[in-house]
């Protein structure tokens, strides 16, 4: 009987050691260096937890304290995962939170606790949902690519559609309606491919090449209305590099602008914008639908003359009872202001256009030296964004249906693999941007997969497997 208490308290004694927090003996008067690098971004208070790593860690510990006192303690082998109740817990009405970090590895042994760094916590949310590309980089060949769509209150992640579903053929260029999941395109390339447009949640596929004489749909944008989408219509190639800081330039031998008019199931054209003088892509519409931007560049010898073709952002009047386009507005010249402009988007109240600038060429993404930069359309003045930058490509840059966060991809960890960053604009200045949290941080550096075109929606698409099938099945 004496024995078998004495083992029963052991077994407790035992199990209470294994369970108890490891103390650190020494102290770092230095922040610490974890990945992805939170310390001292602005998240939204419904972001899902920003789990990260510690390189070369044996041990780590966190405490994370928010502004009413109430904690979480978590422990993990080189990377912590932070649980998704205790942390929505922690971030309910407060407006900052404090990291503790301790960490045991061949410097420190026995433990040591960094300096505790602060992330902050913005007033305002963000939409639940965003949708995006993976697909291997673009001079790689592929057999498995689709679009997908991500909690980002959570890590629940699925597919819209994968090219599985469509012959492998190639799916891209998909972009929504007024954040709405039920009104949305995307193009399906390949056998039986075509533009497949869903509204009001009712999905068919548009052969825009039939009813335009040959122009196909690329990239493209919703009018507000919901009734309009405007498309670039690209002959798009790719060139490698033999000795260059690039690897690879993509580029058109023409490309023009229409637009297809879902309700009358015709596309519009005007011969300013289908003529061969120009090149036009990247179409946006404002959020009034007033005003539709697109970059223009006149065409060169390409790719041999790629370092003069140059990209300006312009806009025309856009009515919105007949699809016509009045007379153009130049925004940004490349022809004054240099370089070569991408990818206007403006900001929900209309009063910023956010853009990417390369040196030139037309595909900024493939520059290692594109930023993204924003222009106030009021006073024509450019706002600061270096913040946002780095040394290697942004690009395919997204605003949230607040306007207050902002969604883009990098180049900047190894460029190579593009990476989801997200960034906090609070109608003045934008805030140090973060990595998208993944549930195992070390997801984005072991992911073979690049990001691509990023939207925001404010719930997720629901669509047909059975329905899809259909679109693309062999007569």
């Amino acid at each position: 009987m004496m024995r078998a208490r004495y083992l029963c308290l052991l077994c407790w004694a035992v199990l209470l050691a294994s369970c108890s927090k490891r103390e650190a003996k020494d102290s770092v008067d230095a922040l610490p260096e974890i990945y992805p690098d939170y310390i001292g971004v602005t998240v939204p208070a419904n972001i899902c937890p920003l789990n990260f790593s510690v390189p070369d860690a044996e041990h780590i510990r966190v405490i994370v304290e928010n502004d009413k006192g109430e904690t979480v303690d978590k422990s993990g082998t080189n990377r912590v995962v932070l649980p998704n109740k205790a942390w929505r817990d922690l971030l309910l009405g407060t407006s900052s939170l404090t990291f503790t970090l301790s960490v045991w590895d061949k410097e420190h042994p026995e433990g040591a606790t960094y300096r505790p760094f602060k992330i902050n916590i913005a007033k305002d949310e963000i939409d639940p949902w965003i949708a995006y590309r993976l697909l291997p980089p673009g001079y790689e060949s592929w057999n498995h690519m689709g679009i997908y769509q991500r909690n980002i209150e959570c890590f629940d992640v699925e597919p819209i559609i994968e090219n599985s579903q469509n012959n492998k053929g190639c799916v891209n260029c998909h972009s929504f309606a007024n954040y709405d999941p039920k009104d949305f395109t995307f193009h399906a390339r390949g056998k039986n491919g075509g533009t497949i447009v869903m509204r009001d949640g009712k999905m068919k596929k548009v052969d825009i090449k039939e009813m335009s004489g040959g122009r196909h749909g690329s990239y493209n944008i919703w009018h507000p209305s919901k009734r309009y989408i405007a498309f670039s219509s690209n002959s798009t190639h790719q060139a490698f590099y033999g000795q260059s800081k690039n690897k690879i330039e993509v580029y058109d031998l023409w490309s023009d602008l229409i637009v297809y008019d879902i309700d009358n199931e015709k596309v519009l054209q005007d011969e300013r914008f289908t003529d061969s003088l120009n090149l036009e892509m990247f179409p946006s519409f404002s959020p009034d639908g007033k005003w539709l931007y697109f970059s223009t560049a006149k065409p060169v010898n390409m790719p041999m003359e790629t370092d003069k073709l140059h990209y300006s952002i312009v806009r025309v009047p856009f009515d919105e009872e007949t699809g016509g386009l009045g007379e153009i507005d130049t925004v940004y010249s490349a022809y004054e202001q240099g370089g070569t402009a991408m990818m206007p988007r403006i900001t929900p109240d209309g009063r910023y256009m956010l853009f990417s600038l390369g040196e030139c060429g037309g595909y900024n993404l493939y520059h290692h030296e594109s930023d993204l930069k924003m222009m106030d359309l009021q006073t024509r003045e450019m706002v600061p964004t270096d913040i946002l930058n780095s040394p290697r490509a942004e690009s395919f840059h997204a605003w949230s249906s607040n306007g207050r966060w902002m969604m883009y991809v990098t180049k900047r960890f190894d460029g190579r693999y593009t990476r989801l960053m997200l960034a906090y604009w609070d109608g003045k200045q934008f805030h140090k941007p973060f990595l998208l949290p993944q549930k195992n941080p070390e997801d984005n550096i072991q992911l073979l997969m690049a990001y691509n075109v990023p939207e925001f929606i404010k719930a997720p698409v629901v669509v047909s497997k059975d329905e899809l099938a259909k679109l693309f099945k062999t007569p």
